[in-house]
Order: C-alpha cells, then sequence, then structure tokens
C-alpha cells in the first residue's frame, strides 16, 4: 500500500502524533512518501529523534497512492485537496490542530485509527466542489480553479461596499451591496458561511448556498439553491478592483469581470471511521444537545 503524507506547519507537541503515525504505517509495510517542503519542516526540528532522510519524498501525485494522510486541522485538509485533484485518492485527515469538521483522526486514537483504516475498515464520504471560470481569463486562477469549501468575493483596499450582480442559470437574482459574498458547497456551509450567518447542510445534499458578508440591503439572506446551477457574477465597487478566494487561495480580479460557478466534475473522497458521522461531528463540535443552564 502506497501511502502520501502532507502537512504545512509543525506544531508544537507534533513529534509525538507523527512518530505514532509512522510506526502504525511501518507495522503494515505500507510504502510512506512525504511530500517534499513538510519533510524539510520535519527535518528542521530537533524534537523529532528519527531522521527522515530515508523516505521518499513528491511534489505531484499520480493514481499509484492509495491513500493521502493529511496532518493537521481542516486547512491543511483543504490544502491536500489542491494535490489530489481529480485523482481520486481518498484523503485521511489526521486532526493536530483544533475544530477539525474535516478531520478522520483525532490526535488521541491515532494508532487504532490508523489500524481500522489500513485494514480497509472505513467508508468514503464523497465530497462536492465548486469550479470556477473568469471572463476575461485570470492567470491567478486557471491552474487550480476549484474550491471543496468555498468561493468568496470580498471587498479590496476600501471600506466601503461592494456589488455583486448575482444570475443563477442567466436568469437575474439580485445584486448583493455587502462587504462580499460567499458560495459554499455543504462541506463548506460549516466553515466561512456559517460565522456569516448560512444555514448548515449536510455533505449529501445535492446544493449550494449563497451567503452575503454583512449585507446592506437588509433583506438579503441566504439562499440554498440546486448544485446542477450555474452562477454568474459581476463585481463593482469604489476600487478597481476586488479579492477572491477559493478556499485558502486568493487572487485579485478586476471590476466587471464575469464569474462563473458551477460544480465541479470530480468529487472528493474523504476516509471517515464507521462509527463516525457529520450528525455526530456536528453534536461534538458545536455542543449541540449539550444543556449549558447550569
Amino acid at each position: 500500500m502506497k501511502i502520501g503524507i502532507y502537512g504545512q506547519f509543525y506544531h508544537k507537541n507534533s513529534e509525538t502524533y507523527i512518530e505514532r503515525i509512522l510506526e502504525a504505517l511501518i507495522k503494515h509495510e505500507a510504502e510512506i512518501v512525504i511530500e517534499k517542503n513538510f519533510l524539510r519542516i520535519l527535518n528542521e526540528n530537533d524534537e523529532i529523534g528519527n531522521s527522515f532522510n530515508d523516505y521518499k519524498t513528491f511534489t505531484k501525485l499520480d493514481k499509484s497512492y492509495d491513500l493521502f494522510f493529511s496532518i493537521g486541522g481542516d486547512g491543511t485538509i483543504l490544502k491536500s485537496v489542491t494535490f489530489v485533484g481529480d485523482l481520486g485518492i481518498p484523503i485521511v485527515g489526521i486532526n493536530t490542530g483544533r475544530l477539525g469538521f474535516l478531520a478522520t483522526i483525532q490526535k488521541e486514537r491515532i494508532t487504532e485509527s490508523i489500524d481500522q483504516i489500513l485494514h480497509n475498515d472505513y467508508i468514503l464520504s464523497e465530497r462536492s466542489l465548486l469550479s470556477i471560470s473568469t471572463l476575461p481569463e485570470s492567470g491567478e486562477i486557471t491552474p487550480l480553479n476549484f474550491a471543496l469549501n468555498e468561493v468568496a468575493i470580498n471587498r479590496k483596499n476600501t471600506t466601503s461596499m461592494i456589488k455583486v450582480e448575482t444570475r443563477i442559470n442567466e436568469k437575474y437574482l439580485t445584486s448583493y451591496w455587502s462587504d462580499g459574498l460567499i458560495i459554499a458547497t455543504p462541506t463548506g456551509s460549516t466553515g466561512y458561511s456559517l460565522s456569516c450567518g448560512g444555514p448548515v447542510l449536510d455533505p449529501a445534499t445535492n446544493s449550494m448556498v449563497l451567503t452575503p458578508i454583512a449585507p446592506h440591503n437588509l433583506n438579503a439572506r441566504p439562499f440554498v439553491i440546486p448544485d446542477n446551477s450555474e452562477l454568474t457574477l459581476k463585481v463593482s465597487g469604489r476600487e478597481k478592483s476586488y479579492l477572491i478566494s477559493l478556499d485558502s487561495r486568493i487572487a485579485t480580479l478586476e471590476d466587471n469581470t464575469l464569474i462563473f460557478i458551477k460544480k465541479a466534475p470530480f468529487t472528493i473522497k474523504l476516509v471517515q471511521l464507521p462509527n463516525d458521522s457529520f450528525i455526530k461531528t456536528l453534536r461534538e463540535k458545536l455542543l449541540w444537545g449539550e444543556d449549558k443552564r447550569n
């Protein structure tokens, strides 16, 4: 079994969890390949006793990988998606961060969870993505024109609001006068969209949600639409440009650029343990069902 390993940062006390991960994989005789920059980060930290010089590295993935281990928080999983793309490699999220909505494995149960996964005792949760194109074409967006969580429009270098003219399937919906607009997948509904008042969507829902950011037109509310819809956005404001983000990747677009957003033609597969579920994650992460009146 060939397994890719990726992380963005070296968190305090990470050596304990990284060593447990590697020990569990070595026990199962897995072929371990570590992302090149992450290997450099590991080798620069003296806390880890083992030398990583003998491990193979990658800068790009191919279909020969069986699993892709993402070590960190949800942000690391979002970055992992840019490596996996449309290859269909299942992602195992190991949460060494804080909230961790997307992570499969909590750091307290690394060894037993990896054993379970390597014995093929897991299920796959398929997650839809958004794809984006622009007119004129943007060189900042084109190489990785997809997002697992959301596409977000935000004002840039100004305190003034922007206008986001929005069409769905070529039919005019409204113009959001606001700080911006979020178009989120069900996976992204528990992220930026939720913090701006958007609804929580089950990942199995075939939908996306439009959530305005601090709208000036107070009758503007989050709007859930089918995920086979195609959106056309045109942004204008006092400044000549604005920001667009695809998950954590940020680009600048000029006013009146046409933005086309639709469901991507591929999905991301997240490994999920049989006893876990989205409902369980919500209950634990958002403390639903807990009586805090005492």
